[in-house]
């Protein structure tokens, strides 16, 4: 059975984060919409990366929303306007009905834990202001290549105001995190899952950047996803 996968990005809002796993879904014979999020705009809240998702989906419903990252905040309340079949979280930020989105990092304790991580591997996050190593350890060095001559743009909008959604929607969801993300480390991801969803996590191969190290397996897991929800 065919799907059509909407895929939320994370910081940067740029729909090129996904362009690998749309080629390899296409192969497996999925659709799949890559959304571009109006990052750059300062006056960009939440409600406007919404809007930017439902407006890309393009009046499907019944797809299946993924969130990268960031694209945590914005992928559940789309995936309730869509009515979509299936939600996946990947390596993504879980907000709290109500929660102050600006909050969200001293709410899960995010600073703790990415030091905690790096100390315990040796790293020096000091030693990484552009994030190079954090973020794009395991990704080829051409796709880095081509990731550091884009333009990146991420205003504050999206952290302004509470989250709007008074429950976590009515769709199945999955968590998906990766084994060697040090952005955020998957015991990090374990605990906010299970504190903030009740859920376990799902791991997989691959650091925080997924869909440009591991597009293919990605994207036969999101595959799978969707088929045992349909069935």
């Amino acid at each position: 059975m065919s799907h059509t996968f909407v895929l939320v990005p994370g910081a940067g809002g740029s729909a090129w984060y996904w362009h690998r796993v749309v080629g390899e879904l296409a192969a497996r014979g999925h659709g799949a919409v890559a959304v571009d999020l109006p990052s750059g705009d300062p006056d960009a809240d939440l409600a406007a990366y919404v809007d930017a998702t439902v407006a890309a989906a393009g009046g499907r419903t019944g797809t299946v929303v993924v969130g990268q990252s960031l694209g945590g905040f914005t992928a559940p309340v789309a995936a309730e306007r869509l009515d979509a079949r299936l939600l996946v979280l990947v390596n993504a930020m879980i907000p709290l009905p109500g929660e102050e989105l600006g909050d969200w990092w001293d709410d899960t304790g995010f600073e703790a834990a990415i030091t905690a991580a790096a100390e315990r591997d040796g790293r020096d996050l000091g030693a990484d202001p552009d994030q190079r190593e954090t973020m794009f350890h395991d990704v080829p060095p051409e796709i880095t290549a081509e990731a550091f001559a884009r333009p990146f743009e991420q205003e504050d909008g999206i952290f302004a105001g509470t989250w709007p959604l008074a429950a976590w929607p009515d769709v199945p969801t999955r968590v998906l995190a990766t084994r060697d993300d040090r952005f955020f480390p998957p015991e990090f991801q374990r605990r906010v899952a299970r504190e903030r969803l009740g859920l376990d996590v799902d791991g997989m191969p691959g650091g925080h950047l997924v869909a440009l190290s591991r597009p293919a397996e990605l994207a036969e897991r999101l595959a799978a996803y969707a088929g045992v929800i349909a069935s």
